[in-house]
């Protein structure tokens, strides 16, 4: 195979480019690639083909398995490196308390908390570092300085975040504990289609990511992770003689496992309204209703999960905060229009 680049692709957005000899006709793309570029796992460069930076021809291979043939121009583009730190960014926070310690976020729907895969920027903690300056906690990691817990992007409401080492050890310390022995209380608000036949209950089910989609949680029956979810319904909304369209519930954490709420309403068969991960199976139901409220839950495009309460024992003095956030905007017109229903 010949090799036409003139630099290392590992060391800079660069194009490297090599056409296919008869030794190598016939094997896979992947395998080709990683036999000639050593500064490179097999797996970064299968993560490039789907991402559609392997072309050949001019045309995208998105097939790791593609089988070359002989004289093909095989072109690998390596996107330049993410920065691995965080930079502050002024984004406007909604600072419920702040002091030398800790710092008490009420977080718009849409917010991702902290860098990840396809959100690099734009985070709660960009924000965070640019408000907080070096007082920000690097005790969780470089890309989750000071976080101790968090909620999905499309759920609104309140989180608290480390300023000092001192304060993260003595928060994460409560979150682990989950409250069972200390001051601790997290409840959510939740929108669910339909209503349980009781007022309350506890869902216990092990969660464990989806076999089928590996972006997704789902209910095990062996190993996963313990999860504990405590539920009382508050509302029932719908005609009297007919089975409740929705309802809104409470639901308090014995635990904090990813999607938990939502894996676990939906569990129950009782999905959050807007939840298109877990409750897609109920879209339906928004084509049978009245205007104006088809076109208010069929436009509620996020999971209607709002963390309301958040109630720990400062870290340091040792006093318990207690905090209230009332529903967003977006939250509070789809319950007012429920309750017209």
């Amino acid at each position: 195979m010949t090799d036409n680049s003139q630099d290392d692709p590992a060391s800079f957005d660069a194009d490297f480019i090599l056409t296919v000899d008869s030794e190598d006709a016939g094997k896979r793309i992947d395998a080709v690639l990683a036999s000639h570029l050593e500064t490179l796992s097999r797996n970064r460069i299968q993560s490039l083909i789907k991402a559609g930076d392997v072309s050949i021809g001019g045309a995208k291979i998105g097939e790791p398995k593609y089988r070359v043939n002989e004289g093909d121009e095989i072109t690998l583009h390596l996107p330049e490196p993410e920065d691995p730190d965080p930079k502050g960014e002024d984004i406007p926070l909604s600072v419920v308390f702040e002091d030398a310690h800790v710092i008490v976020i009420d977080k718009p729907a849409g917010l991702v908390v902290h860098p990840g895969a396809g959100n690099w920027t734009g985070t709660l903690v960009n924000a965070l570092i640019h408000h907080c300056g070096d007082s920000l906690s690097g005790i969780g990691g470089v890309k989750r300085p000071g976080i101790v817990h968090r909620i999905d992007k499309d759920t609104s409401g309140l989180l608290v975040v480390a300023k000092t080492d001192q304060a993260h050890q003595g928060l994460a310390a409560q979150f682990a504990d989950h409250g069972r022995t200390g001051p601790l209380e997290r409840a959510y608000s939740a929108l669910v289609w339909g209503a349980p036949s009781s007022l309350k209950g506890t869902i216990d089910a092990n969660l464990a990511r989806s076999q089928a989609n590996r972006q997704k949680m789902a209910v095990v029956k062996t190993s996963g992770r313990h999860a504990i979810t405590h539920w009382q319904v508050k509302e029932r909304f719908g005609a009297a003689d007919q089975p409740p369209l929705a309802s809104l519930m409470e639901c308090r954490l014995e635990t904090g496992r990813t999607h938990q709420i939502r894996v676990h309403m939906a569990h129950i068969g009782h999905p959050l309204l807007g939840d298109d991960d877990y409750g897609s199976g109920f879209k339906t139901k928004i084509n049978r209703l009245e205007e104006p409220l088809k076109s208010l839950v069929g436009g509620f495009t996020r999971q209607a999960l709002h963390a309301g309460l958040l109630a720990f024992e400062h870290p340091v003095s040792g006093e318990t905060l207690r905090f209230e956030s009332p529903y967003p905007d977006d939250f509070a017109n789809l319950l007012h229009g429920l309750q017209k229903f």
